[in-house]
């Protein structure tokens, strides 16, 4: 309540409590929120995140763009070699 009077003795009109009250009400009906996501970031997307940050500080920033980008994704996929091998993905239909 004391807030509430605060607020109320700030404004020019010094509204009645009650009057006050309703002021606020009707700000924060007004006052829009942003949207909560509808889902957190899996730990996989997350891992994967933190991976690529970490991948493009050891890559050498000198390098050409296509460079930079193939060497990010043999970093963060491995060698085509070994990714058939992998068990945590999900193998090529036809196979």
């Amino acid at each position: 309540m004391a807030t509430l009077d605060v607020w109320a003795s700030r404004q020019d009109d010094s509204p009645s409590r009650s009057e006050a009250i309703r002021r606020l009400v009707e700000l924060g009906l007004e006052t829009r929120t942003p949207a909560k996501p509808t889902r957190k970031a899996s730990n996989k997307t997350r891992a994967a995140e933190l991976a690529a940050k970490v991948v493009d500080k050891m890559i050498d920033p000198t390098a050409p763009a296509d460079e930079r980008d193939r060497r990010r994704r043999r970093l963060t996929k491995g060698p085509q070699e070994f990714r058939e091998d992998r068990v945590d993905l999900p193998k090529a239909k036809g196979k």
